[in-house]
């Protein structure tokens, strides 16, 4: 080859191309133009392929196509000299190797059509030689058309071209067959799937050969086919054939290529006869040479293979292979039912004798004594059947005695038990032959596996395409393995089977059943590998039946798919196989008596030691080959568990087995022997267990699978009775699953899914293991190291921790209390790292219910204690939400009240925790959120958690609340009142943490929503009273009954929220409904003040005061709490609610302001306009007013029960106003005033209980007011301060504000009635005392100092307001004296000698500054209707129809008669000088009054002593002096004017002349006794009267003074003269002066009437 591609070589073929181009050119030149162009531009691309390329060689293979062309058309030109031209440049050509494939066949196409036309015979020959010898790139059609053109020439006339043809058909059908053994070895080392050959179909297949081999095939087929005469099937176009030379041509392959031919030979015949030899019939010799000679197979396992390639697997082939080894079987079945003829069963030791001396050593060598046995040799016996076994040779090797001895004539005699040792060795052979064969190639195939696929999957590779090929290769090369495997398997089991389980019963040598046993094993362990379950079931069920005592009722191992062979016999590819079921009648050594398990044992059973070598078998096979038994794993257990059930072992920690005994039943008896065995087998069997940590994850499975079909069968025997239950599988469970930690997830679901449903079962026993099991992987699991950690791996964790939750499904308390203990020691030992475990644990303790028991509560709580102590901060903060709940859980548990309250105590410390941590749990939470949220987005479903939207944070606290607020309402008092303080405790201190907008929430969805809860069970809450409080506890009066209680917690509760609404104002009104939330918080305030319930109302009228003293919004946000600036002092007599629990300081160190501006950075509070603020407090007005109303409304009838508010309520309700009214003070109109009038009205009337009244009443005589009576009065005095200062038009609410306290001044005559009740007037109950017991009366309370009081603010009010307008045109100073005249007319009749007095001097001070407004308004009529009243008011007093008490002192009198004076004085200085703007009735009756007033008025009483006192000298003589003082006036200029002086003379003359008449009578009447002093008083002040009288109406103009008068004057005269006998000398004196000025009257009479005047 070297040759032709050197440089020099290449350069030589271009030129000679070159030039060959060129003569062919010049040869065509005339003649054949179109081949001369192809010359030509043959030349051109020659150059140009030379020119271009560096491989030149190649580049002219590729282009051959067209370099061939001009020879070939040269050659279509027919001319010879141009055909040998163009001929001998293509053999140049093909020399070189320059010739592709497809040129190649163009070439044979030119070189038949030449051959066709006779033309260069030889020169063609030639050519195709070197075509073919040269190179190999002729194949299929080519190749074939080249040889037909071969044979073709060698039958043509001509002689020499006919012999050259033939050497050349030689040459070429050997040439054919060497490429085919080249090809080989370049793929030998290349391994690959054997041939599925296809029937016997003439026409065999072979597409799968490779191209070399297909044309070899071909061509020798078609050889074969020619020397038959038949047609070809590849050599198209043969005309004629001479089977002399076909067979020469074969033979000569045959010849020189035996290798190919060599693979295949027929044999079937022959072995077919060597089986037909064993049949029973034949002669022993001969059965025993067909012995030996299977014997020489059964060691060759390459041979049995061919045999069953060959045979068995041929579709219309003998089975060869199984037909050995069913004879085998057949064979030995028969040598124990028809003995050999001379060797019955007695002569055993005869056969000893008749042994060849060639054997005969290795047979004595073979005697082995079993201890105190029956016989010495090992042997086979069955049903009186008895074989020795012989050594007969080296395992693995055949040595054919009688084979050698072929030679000689006679027959020799057989040994006995030598056939039998034979077949028996034959089997043991066959199946290690097979097993160490087929498992040899078995681990081939993987490791080479392995390598390819790394291979394949190694990215280094260049050529991946080349890789997966041979991958694949060698997957297809596996299958051709696998099918010669399985068949041969297939084809042997079941025949191997029964001739050794026959052997295993009949064995009596633990040697030999060591050996069958091993076989069994071997062969079980194979079909396991090739996963052919039934002959692997079948040989484990052999194994299984061996370890049990005989007709042991084991059900696995008769129903099993595996013991279809316990029918009697089978059928083995038409052959009958006798299947032998074990013989009871073994003489075997008993060495274990015990029960068998089952749910009603019957008797006992024993256990030989060839069971106990069987079980030890068993255990080998488990250990050692646990990855191939599959679901044959559910034999091996249930035979091993009944077997360590008969040998009495049971469980001990960890699932190990260990000796014990029974519990009941005949106790197991056991021999020494086995005694040793038992730790020995206790051990495998754990070994056996520890081992399943090396299987693979299916193989895992099965025994798993196994385990729990086992442990199912137990529970279900466990049924219904409480014996002890077999715990094998349970504690094999365990063990297994302690082992296999390091994969625990593929196993860990159905392990603990079955323990689970272990635990529930009935028999204690035996969920006590299951839970015992349970809980132990558990805490193994999470204490194992796993890779990666636990920590790393979060859903190995949940799985390991997810049976400890479903445990809570079952109601056993002991199986609730295990599982709480493994909690417990989960927590104290892997606390810290439980994080995504948490939720699961703690679902544990909160699924502990109430009727559980009280352990288990305590038990489960005791958990909790300690996570929420030790583990809040190790727990991942999504979990801390289950912890509130949890908590709370344990809260409403009504087993043990101390663990509701020190759960309600965790949930303190756990809203503790929350807010030290808050930021980084919420930073947390809200991460978690964000992850939460994409993944629903991602599902597209939305996110769904408790308070949503409320951020994370938020909702945290938000649980919290809500749980608390359940506990509110939990039917147990304590519960309540300390789960209430929590919350509002926390709210309070934590609360600022929240987000603006979550307080919605927690105003709505917790505060609100609980008060609605308390409310309705307040009000519904059972009246009876409780008699104690559980034990010897004695209940308080105050909460002896259900809604005592409640009526605490409601307490409690609507001071709390109200608390919150005051101190969090600042944050809740910038809220969106905080109006609607006010509504709501007052409905609650006025249902709990309306409730008849005095604890409840008072409280709820707290809460309203709280919230009404709440600032408005802050404007300065560092300074929220500011208090209101109100001008008014308002006096709050409640001191602030503090209950137990309540006192932690709320004091934030940072201030609100920089809280707000922390949250809301993104929208500061919106500070409410000023009209949202008053609609808040008109709602507040109008609850107050409604509650005011109806608590004060009467009731309709009265009974022992009815409900009639306490003073402390009414007090509170009237103290709230003045703090409301400051905000509602610019709407508060005149309707409003009607409002509050009929509440002060009414809550002023409600009497008090006589239990009640020593503590409220002040005593009778002092004159102090009640709290109610100064809160009302308190309330008026603010509103009428405001009025004062406020605009114009409030000020006609004056008059209202007088008739209110002018209503309340008439209570001090006439106290109020409160609707029918009949109250005892306050002196009769005050002075006896009631009985304690009484029935409670109602006390109407001592009005007299309040309406007193109420006078007093009258008169001062009056005397600021008086010129107002409205209170001109109201009337008010009539009102007032309207009123004033009941007192002043019962005088000494009130019930308060104050009372008139105060009237009076309130009169005068009222009138003092009225009057002057009353004559400014003469001329409007506005006062027309009052001096009718206030004449009258005069007259009633002045001259009062009471009569003064017995016991009054003189100087009393004296003092009364004083104010009588001030009165009349008043009239002299503010009435009478102003006459004339006064109406003339009510002057003429005044003057009429003081007339009647100058009159001494005596009273018959009197004794005599005191007569004169009591005759009011002062008041009379006041009287006189002002008719005096007004009977003339020089100041009067106009007649109109001067009519009071007019009147008055005419009075005073009238009063004069009464007086001396009366003097006369009396002094006439009284003779020598001097009349009374007043008398002479009064006649001697009459008598200056008369003198001062005259002087000054001298003195006065004549004009002015009336005729009437002076005649009236005269008139007097002779009456003083009358008086001149009288004996005083005072009088006397007095008469003097008045009759002195009578001279200048005294004038000639006036002369007649002139010109009209006189």
């Amino acid at each position: 080859m070297s040759g032709t591609s050197s440089p020099e070589a290449v350069k030589k073929l271009l030129e000679n191309m070159q030039s060959d181009l060129r003569a062919l050119s010049l040869e065509c030149k005339k003649k054949f133009p179109p081949v001369k162009e192809a010359a030509e531009s043959g030349i051109i691309k020659v150059k140009t392929i030379a020119a271009r390329n560096t491989e030149i060689l190649a580049a002219l293979k590729e282009n051959s196509s067209e370099v061939v062309q001009p020879f070939l058309m040269g050659c279509g030109t027919k001319e010879p000299k141009i055909t040998q031209l163009c001929l001998a440049a293509i053999q140049r050509l093909m020399s070189h190797e320059v010739v592709s494939e497809t040129a190649a066949g163009n070439i044979i196409n030119m070189l038949w059509q030449l051959m066709e036309n006779s033309l260069e015979e030889l020169k063609l020959l030639q050519t195709v030689l070197v075509l073919l010898t040269t190179n190999t790139v002729v194949h299929d059609e080519a190749l074939s058309k080249a040889i037909v053109l071969c044979f073709r020439l060698h039958f043509t006339k001509d002689n020499i071209t006919n012999n050259t043809a033939a050497a050349t058909v030689r040459q070429v059908v050997t040439v054919v067959f060497e490429r085919m053994v080249a090809e080989d070895e370049r793929h030998r080392d290349i391994v690959e799937q054997p041939v599925l050959v296809q029937g016997n179909s003439n026409r065999r297949s072979v597409s799968t050969l490779k191209p070399c081999a297909k044309d070899a095939y071909m061509l020798f087929q078609d050889l074969c086919q020619l020397v038959n005469a038949d047609a070809p099937y590849w050599l198209v176009g043969m005309t004629e054939m001479t089977r002399t030379f076909g067979l020469e041509l074969l033979e000569s392959v045959l010849n020189d290529f035996p290798q190919v031919f060599l693979q295949v030979t027929e044999c079937e015949i022959f072995l077919s006869l060597l089986v037909k030899f064993l049949d029973a019939d034949k002669p022993q010799w001969l059965r025993a040479v067909a012995v030996e000679s299977i014997h020489r197979f059964c060691v060759q396992p390459q041979l049995l293979r061919s045999f069953c390639q060959s045979y068995d697997m041929k579709q219309h082939s003998t089975k060869v292979f199984r037909d050995i080894v069913n004879a085998l079987g057949s064979f030995i079945q028969s040598l124990f039912l028809v003995p050999a003829t001379g060797n019955p069963a007695t002569s055993n030791q005869a056969g000893n004798n008749n042994l060849g001396g060639s054997v005969s050593a290795p047979a004595n060598s073979g005697m082995v004594g079993i201890g105190g046995g029956v016989t010495l040799l090992p042997a086979f016996e069955y049903r009186g059947t008895w074989i020795p076994i012989l050594t007969i040779t080296v395992q693995g090797s055949a040595k054919a005695t009688y084979l050698e001895m072929l030679d000689k004539v006679e027959p020799p005699t057989i040994p006995e038990g030598y056939a039998m040792s034979v077949a028996f060795h034959c089997l043991l052979d066959l199946v290690r032959g097979i097993t160490s064969m087929i498992e040899g190639e078995l681990g081939e195939v993987e490791t080479e596996y392995q390598t390819t696929t790394e291979e394949a999957s190694s990215p280094t590779q260049s050529s991946e395409q080349q890789d997966l090929q041979s991958a694949s290769d060698q997957m297809d090369k596996e299958i051709v393995s696998r099918a010669v495997w399985e068949e041969m398997v297939n084809a042997c089991w079941c025949g191997l089977l029964a001739a050794l389980s026959l052997l295993l019963d009949a064995s009596t040598d633990e040697a030999a059943t060591e050996n069958i046993l091993k076989a069994e094993l071997t062969m079980a362990a194979l079909c396991g590998r090739l996963g052919l379950v039934t002959s692997r079931d079948a040989f484990i069920t052999a194994i299984c039946k061996g370890s049990l005592p005989p007709h042991y009722a084991l059900t696995v191992l008769n129903t099993t798919t595996a013991a279809t062979l316990s029918n009697k016999s089978y059928s083995v590819q038409g052959q009958s196989v006798m299947m032998i079921s074990p013989s009871s009648e073994s003489h075997q050594q008993v060495v274990a008596v015990g029960q068998p398990l089952a749910v009603q044992p019957q008797g006992t059973v024993m256990l030989t030691s060839k069971n106990i070598q069987c079980m030890r078998t068993l255990l080998n096979l488990a250990h050692c080959h646990g990855a191939v038994l599959g679901t044959s794993w559910q034999l091996v257990l249930a035979t091993l568990q009944h077997l360590v059930w008969i040998l009495g072992l049971k469980p001990s920690s960890g699932g190990a087995l260990k000796p014990g005994r029974a519990v009941e039943g005949p106790s197991t008896v056991l021999t020494t022997a086995v005694m040793t065995d038992l730790p020995v087998i206790s051990n495998i069997l754990s070994r056996l267990f520890e081992s399943s940590q090396y299987l693979d994850d299916v193989s895992l499975h099965h025994l798993i699978n196994a385990l729990c079909s086992l442990s199912l069968e137990a529970m279900d025997m466990a049924y219904g009775n409480n014996k002890e239950p077999s715990l094998f599988a349970v504690a094999k469970l365990l063990e297994t699953g302690l082992v296999n930690m390091h994969r625990i997830e593929i196993l860990w679901r159905p392990l603990t899914g079955h323990l689970l449903e272990v635990c529930q079962h009935p028999n204690s026993r035996m969920r006590e293991w299951g839970a015992e099991a349970l809980t132990s992987l558990i805490k193994a699991g999470l204490s194992f190291n796993h890779d990666p950690p636990l920590s790393q791996n979060q859903r190995l964790q949940l799985l390991l921790l997810n049976p400890l939750k479903e445990m809570s499904n079952i109601n056993h308390p002991d199986i609730r209390l295990k599982q709480l203990e493994c909690v417990l020691q989960i927590l104290q030992s892997q606390g810290d790292s439980l994080g995504p475990g948490w939720p699961l644990v703690l679902g544990v303790m909160g699924a502990i219910r109430n009727d559980q028991g009280e352990s288990l509560i305590r038990t489960a709580f005791q958990c909790l204690q300690l996570v929420v102590t030790d583990f809040l901060p190790t727990m991942p903060c999504t979990c801390l939400q289950i912890v509130v709940d949890v908590a709370g859980s344990f809260g409403l548990h009504n087993q043990e009240l101390n663990i509701s309250l020190t759960s309600i105590g965790l949930l303190w410390n756990i809203s503790d925790y929350f807010f030290q941590r808050g930021e980084t749990i919420e930073k947390e939470l809200n991460k978690e959120e964000a992850l939460q949220q994409k993944q629903a987005e991602e599902k597209g479903v939305v996110l769904n958690r408790p308070f949503h939207p409320a951020p994370p944070f938020d909702c945290l606290w938000l649980c919290l609340y809500a749980k608390l607020g359940e506990l509110c309402v939990d039917p147990r008092p304590a519960v309540r009142k300390s789960a209430g303080q929590t919350l509002f405790s926390t709210i309070g201190a934590h609360g600022t943490l929240l987000q603006h907008s979550t307080w919605h929430t927690v105003i709505w969805k917790v505060l609100f929503h609980l008060l609605d809860r308390v409310r309705e069970s307040s009000t519904t809450a059972d009246k009876e009273k409780i008699e104690s409080g559980g034990g010897n506890i004695l209940i308080h009066h105050s909460r002896d009954t259900a809604e005592k209680q409640w009526a605490e917690t409601w307490v409690l509760t609507l001071a709390g929220v109200a608390r919150i609404f005051n101190t969090r104002r600042y944050l809740l009104q910038p809220l969106g409904d905080f109006s609607r939330a006010w509504d709501v918080l007052l409905d609650h305030i006025q249902s709990a003040a309306l409730s008849k319930n005095n604890e409840v109302s008072l409280a709820a009228l707290k809460s309203f005061q709280e919230i009404l003293q709440i600032v408005s919004p802050a404007r300065d946000l560092d300074k929220p709490e500011t208090p209101p600036v109100v001008n008014v002092p308002v006096p709050v007599l409640i001191g602030p609610i503090s209950g137990p629990g309540m006192s932690r300081p709320f004091v934030r160190t940072d201030s609100i302001g920089e809280r707000l501006g922390r949250y809301s950075s993104s929208e500061p509070p919106i500070i409410t306009d000023e009209l949202e603020d008053l609609n808040l407090w008109w709602a507040a007005w109008n609850t107050w007013y409604r509650i005011g109303s109806e608590s004060t409304k009467p009731p309709i009838t009265f009974d022992k029960l009815t409900f009639i508010p306490s003073q402390p309520f009414l007090t509170a309700l009237i103290q709230i106003f003045p703090a409301l009214y400051q905000h509602i003070k610019t709407g508060f109109n005149m309707d409003e005033l009607q409002k509050l009038g009929v509440i002060l009205h009414s809550a002023i009337s409600v009497p008090i209980s006589s239990d009640a009244s020593p503590f409220i009443l002040p005593s009778y005589t002092e004159a102090v007011l009640t709290s109610l009576q100064e809160a009302v009065l308190t309330a008026l005095d603010v509103l009428q301060k405001a009025i004062c200062v406020g605009p114009e038009n409030m000020q006609i609410m004056y008059p209202a504000i007088f008739d209110q306290l002018l209503a309340f001044v008439e209570f001090s005559c006439k106290p109020p009635q409160y609707g029918q009740l009949e109250t005892k007037h306050i002196a009769n109950a005050k002075y006896n005392q009631i009985q304690l017991f009484a029935p409670a009366e109602w006390v109407a309370l001592n009005y007299v100092p309040f309406a007193e009081r109420s006078l007093e603010v009258v008169v001062d009010l009056y005397q600021k307001t008086a010129c107002h307008k409205a209170v001109v045109n109201e009337k008010v100073l009539q009102n007032i004296i309207k009123t004033l005249r009941v007192p002043l007319s019962l005088k000494y009749s009130c019930p308060s000698e104050s009372t008139w007095k105060l009237a009076v001097s309130s009169l005068l001070k009222v009138l003092s500054i009225g009057l002057p407004v009353a004559r400014q308004h003469a001329s409007s009529g506005k006062f027309d209707s009052m001096w009718p009243e206030l004449a009258n008011t005069f007259e009633d007093f002045l001259f009062t129809k009471s009569i003064p008490p017995d016991n009054l002192s003189i100087q009393e009198f004296q003092r009364n008669e004083n104010i009588d004076v001030e009165v009349v004085q008043l009239i002299s200085t503010e009435i009478l000088p102003y006459a004339n703007f006064i109406p003339k009735e009510f002057v003429g009756q005044i003057m009429t009054m003081l007339n009647k007033g100058s009159i001494h008025s005596q009273s018959s009483s009197f004794t005599e002593a005191e007569i004169d006192i009591r005759l009011r000298e002062e008041f009379s003589k006041m009287c006189f002096e002002t008719l005096l003082q007004f009977s003339f006036s020089n100041k009067v200029t106009t007649p109109q004017e001067g009519y009071i002086s007019r009147m008055a003379l005419s009075v005073l003359l009238k009063r004069s002349q009464d007086v001396l008449h009366r003097y006369i009578e009396d002094e006439r009447l009284s003779g020598k006794c001097p009349l009374p002093r007043q008398q002479v008083t009064e006649i001697i002040f009459v008598l200056k009267a008369v003198s001062t009288l005259i002087d000054s109406l001298k003195k006065t103009q004549p004009e002015n003074v009336d005729g009437n008068t002076w005649a009236q004057v005269i008139a007097l005269y002779p009456t003083l003269v009358e008086c001149i006998t009288c004996s005083s000398s005072e009088v006397c004196s007095a008469l003097k002066e008045a009759l002195v000025p009578f001279k200048d009257f005294m004038q000639p009479p006036a002369s007649r009437v002139q010109n009209g005047e006189s």
